[in-house]
């Protein structure tokens, strides 16, 4: 402790009293900052480090978005019919070959008509080069059917698929273990049953060829 001049001596202790603990307050003040700054980076760290782990061990981590699929054996056999004027449309579930009634069958019958046999062996021995299987699919307007041999149009849907199914297994060499029958009756239209045209699209069987994917 030292004395002030000209000041007297009590007042000059009080000053230099402040004075040293204006000091040390502002010697605090930095390391509470310093501290203060310290814990704000463990903290950061420390939350960084849990998200980390919690991204690596969660059970259900979004998957990652899948390529588009690609049908390499469907768009060969869509690229060597579709010269054949048949009408093909590939969906996410297979090739499809929609063939009208009028081209394979008489109207109320499930026989299929010879003119129709050169079209069905271009697409059989499309069929024989490939390993997938085939859904032969039958379908219907939606005119009630019933005559001496089917009592509606699920049975004369059903007939038609059977009928090409036995074509292409008997006469064109198709394996059977290939073959799988469907009837959709009137339930799946391609077109508006309110015209003649609409009903004519209709009733078609449908050559599905599934996707090996």
């Amino acid at each position: 402790m030292h004395f002030c001049e000209n000041e007297p001596k009590v007042r000059c202790r009080i000053n230099t009293f402040y004075s040293a603990n204006e000091q040390r307050d502002r010697w605090l003040v930095s390391y509470t900052d310093v501290l203060t700054i310290l814990l704000t980076l463990f903290v950061a760290i420390a939350a960084q480090n849990l998200s980390q782990h919690f991204a690596l061990s969660s059970p259900n981590p979004a998957p990652a978005t899948d390529p588009p699929r690609q049908h390499p054996t469907l768009l060969q056999v869509e690229q060597r019919l579709e010269h054949h004027n048949l009408d093909l449309r590939l969906e996410k579930r297979g090739l499809i070959i929609s063939l009208p009634q009028t081209i394979l069958f008489p109207s109320g019958d499930d026989h299929v008509t010879p003119t129709a046999f050169p079209m069905i062996s271009e697409i059989a021995a499309t069929l024989r080069d490939i390993p997938n299987k085939v859904a032969l699919v039958g379908h219907a307007d939606s005119l009630p059917i019933h005559n001496n041999r089917f009592e509606n149009n699920w049975e004369l849907s059903a007939a038609r698929s059977l009928s090409l199914l036995a074509l292409l297994t008997s006469e064109y060499g198709v394996p059977e273990s290939r073959l799988l029958v469907e009837s959709e009756g009137a339930t799946d239209p391609k077109s508006s049953n309110a015209t003649e045209a609409g009903r004519a699209e209709n009733r078609r069987v449908e050559i599905l060829i599934l996707d090996d994917l």
